[in-house]
């Protein structure tokens, strides 16, 4: 199963816990932040692949139509400007494109890979900055998920465990990148999840290591002695737990009224008590979140 249909599974129990009426103020949120050239917006309001892919899959999780023509249109335009795009938006047009109903033709989606490998690394992994020399656990957390998104191998799997290897802290977590070497929730659930599918050994510390992030208010720190909580780490903090089937059943309720904490009448979820805005990616967030809770 490729990681988003893995945590799109998750996500559609989401309106069991929000309800009907909730539910539709989210998915109508989430429209209201489409563009008319097709792709929805960012938080400036300009049409962004990378808030498009958490729109998608929003939608999804709450099991409404995807406006197929206007995405496909501007995906493919997207296709059209291949070396315009980074690394983080090349992955997120191949996680949008796998949920058209007329996908890529396999020559469209050989130039789309061709560009993501460019930015392997010497080590095997992948890097979001070009010309680096080591892999982050955030970049092949990004490749592995386009290539399975398309039921597709990743050239030299294999490499990915080294890189992966060389970013343990040795305490059950994973840093991000050797250049800032601070073991993290989001690293860390990203590696867990790719460890699973890549049937990797995962550290006997790490459960304990995730469940010790947990903030007395119910959200998930995003690194030791952050300041905050947030709904990004709470997310993948959980879905990392449910993977290794680590039971959170008493902890529940709080996780929970945090995550309520960040939500609102306009449909949208904020990252943490600090954000004044409202987005699409922290709102697939959320969903990803109360779907772990409904479990």
């Amino acid at each position: 199963m490729s990681l988003r249909l893995e945590m799109l599974q998750v996500a559609r129990l989401a309106p069991t816990v929000l309800g009907e009426e909730a539910s539709d103020l989210i998915a109508d949120f989430v429209f209201s932040q489409a563009h008319s050239d097709g792709g929805f917006c960012d938080r400036d309001g300009d049409p962004d692949l990378y808030y498009t892919s958490f729109a998608i899959d929003a939608l999804t999780a709450l099991q409404k139509d995807l406006p197929q023509e206007g995405l496909k249109a501007f995906l493919s335009r997207q296709l059209g400007g291949l070396d315009e795009l980074d690394f983080v938006h090349l992955c997120c047009l191949a996680r949008s494109a796998s949920a058209l109903n007329e996908p890529f033709s396999r020559v469209e989606l050989a130039a789309l890979f061709d560009r993501i490998e460019t930015y392997r690394t010497p080590d095997g992994g992948y890097n979001q900055s070009p010309d680096n020399e080591t892999g982050s656990a955030y970049a092949c957390f990004l490749a592995y998920g386009a290539y399975s998104d398309h039921r597709l191998p990743v050239p030299r799997e294999e490499a990915i465990a080294g890189c992966l290897d060389s970013l343990q802290s040795g305490t059950g977590a994973w840093a991000n990148d050797v250049e800032l070497p601070v073991p993290n929730i989001p690293a860390t659930a990203a590696a867990v999840t790719l460890s699973r599918n890549l049937r990797l050994a995962i550290p006997n510390e790490t459960p304990e290591w995730i469940l010790n992030s947990l903030h007395p208010t119910g959200g998930f720190l995003p690194f030791p002695m952050a300041p905050l909580p947030d709904l990004l780490s709470t997310a993948v903090a959980l879905h990392a737990l449910d993977g290794l089937q680590i039971s959170f059943g008493e902890k529940k309720e709080r996780i929970l009224d945090f995550v309520d904490s960040l939500w609102t009448a306009a449909g949208g979820f904020h990252g943490n008590w600090e954000d004044d805005d409202l987005d699409i990616e922290y709102t697939y967030y959320g969903l990803l979140a109360l779907g772990h809770l409904a479990l």
